[in-house]
């Protein structure tokens, strides 16, 4: 933890000066969360270009990588040298999917330091419904030390949240069905083994993310589940959008073969009329030529 912290001390130090800067303007820490998240998806926006883009590639590719598994199948090493050749081939990185998700995790660490760095001001934030007089009144669930505090000070955490500091358990359960769809559907599977891999993923990713972040402010689930759901969007845009590119160019070969079957046809008739025109014109002749 101590070598995290000096790791992350310096984004730690940046996100809390933009989001006290938002909170300027927003004058709520939770409606500042959200606009972080807005901006932190905008500036990963071209990278997670990218990754969709390879993502896009690697699915026109699989028709090939099951020719060579089938050709291979007997042949792991071969099968490893061929499938690498063909990615250098067409351009594509099979890791590229990995690389926004590694880059994005610190930021997401970075945030929750930073809301314990302002511990005192989120333990007095509200937003929405966490913080209300709804959330006093919620069931009490559990007991916590307040970590604001240097004395044992318990406290007791209600199904929704009574500040920004404290877990929510309505957020947990909104950021858990989004992570369950995006892992779902966002990103189509390539075979059917994949397709059976994401399907358990996304039931126990989303399992593991209630236990764990069942002591997690609300305040780092509410930048998370806005993130998320900014994510799940841009994957359905930009899967369209890329897969939508291949589609046409197929669709434009298609049409443009299916001219030449057309024009070449139309020569193969001709040709008969065009024999068949002369021959008429020489037995003329030859009629002619005996009268």
């Amino acid at each position: 933890m101590l070598a995290t912290n000096f790791l992350l001390d310096p984004i730690v130090g940046f996100l809390d000066v933009i989001l006290h800067s938002i909170t300027q303007v927003t004058h709520n820490f939770g409606w500042s969360l959200i606009v972080l998240a807005v901006l932190v998806k905008l500036v990963f926006w071209p990278l997670n270009s990218f990754q969709f883009k390879s993502i896009a590639k690697m699915q026109a590719l699989q028709p090939q990588l099951r020719a060579l598994q089938a050709k291979h199948k007997g042949d792991p090493q071969k099968l490893q040298q061929e499938q690498m050749a063909l990615y250098k081939t067409q351009n594509v990185n099979p890791f590229a999917s990995c690389l926004p998700l590694l880059l994005q995790m610190p930021i997401l660490w970075s945030i929750y330091y930073a809301i314990w760095q302002s511990c005192g001001a989120f333990s007095n934030s509200t937003w929405m419904w966490v913080g209300s007089p709804l959330a006093r009144w919620a069931p009490v669930i559990d007991h916590i030390k307040d970590s604001c505090t240097h004395g044992p000070n318990t406290l007791a955490v209600h199904l929704l949240g009574t500040s920004l500091l404290l877990p929510d358990y309505l957020l947990l359960a909104l950021y858990v069905v989004s992570m369950y769809f995006s892992v779902r559907f966002s990103s189509p599977a390539m075979d059917e083994q994949q397709a059976q891999q994401q399907k358990i993923m996304a039931l126990v990713s989303p399992m593991m993310i209630a236990f764990i972040g069942r002591s997690w402010p609300s305040a780092l689930i509410l930048y998370w589940l806005t993130f998320n759901l900014l994510t799940m969007g841009q994957q359905m845009y930009l899967m369209r959008r890329f897969r939508a590119a291949p589609a046409a160019a197929a669709a434009a070969n298609a049409q443009v073969a299916a001219n030449g079957t057309v024009a070449a046809r139309g020569a193969i008739e001709q040709k008969p009329a065009a024999a068949g025109a002369g021959s008429g014109r020489q037995s003329r002749r030859r009629r002619g030529s005996r009268r």
